[in-house]
């Protein structure tokens, strides 16, 4: 028989996006899947039920029930989890072991579970890579949520009653997030530094027109990350960065380490020493924020200084982001599916690594 692909509304409160469109059902349904979805599916992210219709897909409120294979944005709760069918695969952005009720139940169940946040950063994967690609939706719309809480133009402007000067804009993390922080600061006319612990992203940042902040603290780690910083590189990072803060108009965090609360790169000191009118948007408030003073889907002032630390960014965009989204699972499910059935090539590092709970070696 066919795989059975099912796909459910996502229930996340504020989550728009999905995990299959129009798109990439149709190429599942040509590969041999039978593809069930809730009615409303796309709704959030604007794909109409009939769009899907068209592509092949099935439409029923039980999409779940009998699917081998199925797909999802954010992780089900543990009570759709323990309904699903025994066996069945799991794939999308899941942190089974950020709930303990959750990767109970994928155990009890029996779910073969595929959180793509463990998928290796390899140049292969990079069409699977759900973070890289949530993350430059997110980068975007940060700073266009910097630029709305200025109280100032971003670019350079001559006009009738004198010349206004550009907003200076640090971004904070030259990961995909900050890369596209920076680019669409530069399209917004600002005048744009980068600054990132890792020095080759140097050349990232200067190739989108950005000037590379050398704060003479260097933490370059594996697999494309930063490293912690030791307490001396950190005290020394913070001094010269508060310094320079008091010059910025604008500043975007993105920083994080893999599987650890957000570092804390900006303190109140900083914060206290910036010009009133600043601001400061905190990307990395979902795990804890890299400013001291971030409260996770607040803004505060502090001191004059707008302090903003929005979350699940990537959903403001919803229908570009599922699109890309939708992409990267479509293109791991093909890895799992051969001729129209679900096979495992557990020498295959992507699968092999990515799968949890993790497999024995043998």
């Amino acid at each position: 028989m066919a795989v059975i692909v099912g796909v459910a509304r996502e229930t996340a409160a504020g989550e728009r996006r999905v995990a299959l469109t129009p798109e990439t059902c149709r190429k599942l349904v040509a590969a041999g899947c039978t593809v069930q979805v809730q009615p409303g599916l796309g709704a959030g992210a604007f794909f109409a039920d009939a769009l899907y219709a068209e592509a092949g897909a099935e439409l029923r409120e039980d999409a779940l029930a009998a699917a081998d294979l199925v797909l999802c944005v954010q992780p089900p709760p543990a009570g759709v989890i323990a309904a699903l069918k025994p066996g069945a695969v799991l794939v999308g952005s899941l942190q089974p072991q950020a709930d303990a009720a959750r990767g109970q139940a994928i155990r009890d169940r029996g779910i073969v579970a595929f959180p793509l946040e463990r998928l290796p950063r390899t140049t292969r994967a990079q069409a699977m890579d759900v973070l890289s690609s949530q993350a430059g939706m997110a980068g975007y719309k940060a700073m266009l949520i910097a630029a709305e809480l200025a109280p100032r133009f971003f670019p350079m402007l001559t006009t009738a009653a004198g010349t206004i000067r550009p907003s200076k804009v640090l971004v904070v993390g030259a990961g995909v997030a900050g890369l596209q922080a920076i680019a669409t600061a530069r399209r917004l006319g600002a005048q744009v530094e980068g600054f990132d612990v890792r020095p080759e992203t140097r050349e990232q940042i200067e190739s989108l027109g950005g000037r590379f902040l050398d704060l003479g603290v260097s933490a370059a780690g594996e697999g494309g990350y930063a490293r912690a910083l030791t307490d001396e590189e950190r005290a020394e990072q913070q001094r010269r960065l508060g310094e320079h803060l008091q010059g910025i108009d604008v500043v975007v965090c993105t920083a994080a380490v893999p599987g650890r609360p957000a570092p804390k790169i900006l303190s109140a000191a900083m914060v206290d020493g910036m010009k009133p009118g600043s601001v400061i948007v905190d990307l990395a408030a979902e795990t804890g924020g890299n400013c001291e003073l971030t409260r996770p889907g607040e803004r505060v002032e502090v001191a004059g200084v707008t302090i903003a630390g929005p979350l699940n960014l990537a959903s403001l965009g919803a229908r570009h982001a599922s699109e890309m989204y939708a992409r990267n699972l479509y293109n791991f499910a093909m890895l799992l599916v051969k001729d129209g059935a679900l096979a495992f090539d557990w020498d295959d590092e992507l699968l092999a690594k990515t799968v949890w709970p993790e497999r024995a070696a043998t």
